[in-house]
């Protein structure tokens, strides 16, 4: 009978320790709802694929509709940034530990959607490396900082479409660093695609850019 208190005990102690603010927990699974809610027809309106029957479905044209789904997430994002950056003071980095998974992603995408990336990324990095946070993501929002940097980044995460120095417009993996490596470097990271599979779900074919044709 003491085993089966002492078993009780313990597995009572764990599933406490993996979610210790039910609270906190509730209003970042909204954060995370709030975060994505229109980054789905945003991505469609990017995506050569889909933008065509994106548009003929919202009835107006690819300038119009950015600006205005921007502009609704826009106003998102800034207040979830608000309640995130007041998350931080009181609590760190509300990780793993704190509010269990897949909460603790809820902080890194309001960060990786704003612009104060470079003011926090360490903070990113600090939990990755206690594993609060997956170490995938912060490899994206390194890679994100890095291009924002106008560097070389190091997964091949992101993607983007712009002129190049030969005057042609071109969508394309931002150039990476020893891209021969890059993905035995995303398989450690955790990443389960590799650079030419990431690519194409971006909607881009994957070719080598070297950041010299970009800058």
């Amino acid at each position: 009978m003491k085993k089966v208190a002492l078993l009780f005990l313990l597995i009572a102690g764990l599933h406490a320790g993996a979610q210790t603010n039910p609270q906190l927990k509730h209003q970042l699974d909204s954060i995370m709802v709030l975060d994505q809610k229109y980054r789905d027809t945003l991505m469609q309106l990017m995506m050569p694929v889909t933008k065509d029957a994106m548009l003929r479905k919202l009835g107006m044209g690819p300038a119009q509709a950015s600006a205005h789904y921007w502009k609704l997430q826009g106003r998102i994002d800034s207040l979830n940034l608000i309640f995130i950056e007041n998350t931080f003071k009181q609590y760190g980095y509300p990780g793993k530990k704190l509010v269990g998974e897949p909460a603790n992603e809820s902080a890194w995408n309001v960060i990786q959607h704003s612009g104060k990336i470079a003011r926090y990324i360490t903070v990113i990095e600090t939990a990755a490396n206690h594993r609060e946070l997956p170490y995938r993501l912060y490899a994206m929002m390194l890679d994100r900082h890095l291009m924002d940097e106008g560097k070389e980044q190091i997964y091949g995460t992101q993607a983007t479409c712009r002129n190049l120095k030969n005057g042609k417009q071109d969508c394309f993996i931002w150039p990476v660093k020893n891209p021969s490596t890059v993905n035995a470097r995303r398989i450690n990271a955790g990443f389960t695609t590799t650079v030419e599979e990431n690519a194409k779900r971006l909607g881009v074919n994957y070719r080598v850019v070297n950041i010299k044709e970009v800058k």
